[in-house]
């Protein structure tokens, strides 16, 4: 049984005048694991990831909030009687908290793209499924512009191949507007998703449908609708990519 260790280092404030050191471990004595960290309006950090040690199943997403030392504020955890995961945390322009992960205790299918709403101190506001009959997996979200949220990963239920790069689309409080899938024959999955300076989306993640390796980094650039701008694939042998921003 595992404990994870959440290791974050030389952080700046937003306002780039504070710098802290610290280390924090949280959990219990079931298996927590931590995925995505955001520091915080109030200079604190955002953590979320899922947990075996509390919770309702065999696995919740996992939320907790962080002062500007490390010290746990509140933690909550989300999700049914299954497998939860929690993969992707962003504060909201509310000052709540948007979570993306998946899950198989809710859905049409055997796993379904999970998104949770929370307020500012994570007490849980909506959730909402998205997926088909088979596997579907969410590994980012993002607010947009227009106070909805777009959310990236890969998808057995649709598409071409064996795995697609799965697009979902929602409005303020998670309907779904549209929904788009890339890739080709093979594996391809979206692990990250920015919205661009344009309205318009980028996705990085990999595949093994197009490029020169077994698998390659899988960048995707798209208009607000989420139509095909351009792809690009990058590598020779085994490269993923996770994480992109616009520059």
């Amino acid at each position: 049984m595992r404990k994870i260790i959440f290791l974050m280092l030389l952080f700046c404030s937003l306002k780039g005048v504070s710098q802290g050191k610290f280390e924090v471990v949280d959990g219990g004595i079931g298996d927590n694991y931590g995925q995505s960290v955001q520091q915080t309006l109030d200079s604190g950090y955002i953590v979320a990831g899922s947990t075996s040690s509390i919770g309702y199943g065999s696995s919740d997403v996992y939320l907790f909030k962080l002062d500007t030392v490390g010290k746990v504020k509140w933690q909550h955890t989300y999700g049914g009687t299954n497998v939860d995961m929690g993969f992707s945390v962003q504060q909201t322009k509310d000052h709540g908290y948007i979570i993306a992960g998946y899950t198989n205790s809710f859905g049409a299918g055997g796993y379904d793209f999970y998104l949770v709403k929370t307020d500012s101190i994570g007490n849980l506001q909506w959730q909402k499924t998205y997926g088909g009959a088979n596997w579907d997996f969410a590994y980012s979200v993002k607010q947009t512009t227009d106070g909805g949220y777009v959310i990236v990963g890969g998808t057995y239920s649709y598409g071409k191949g064996n795995e697609d790069v799965y697009l979902v689309k929602t409005n303020a409080i998670g309907d779904t507007l549209w929904t788009k899938t890339y890739g080709g024959s093979g594996q391809d999955e979206g692990r990250s998703v920015w919205q661009n300076t344009d309205g318009g989306y980028f996705i990085t993640g990999f595949t093994n449908s197009f490029g020169a390796g077994e698998f390659n980094s899988y960048l995707i650039r798209t208009n607000n609708l989420g139509g095909i701008l351009w792809t690009k694939t990058i590598g020779d042998t085994v490269n993923q990519a996770y994480s992109g921003q616009q520059t």
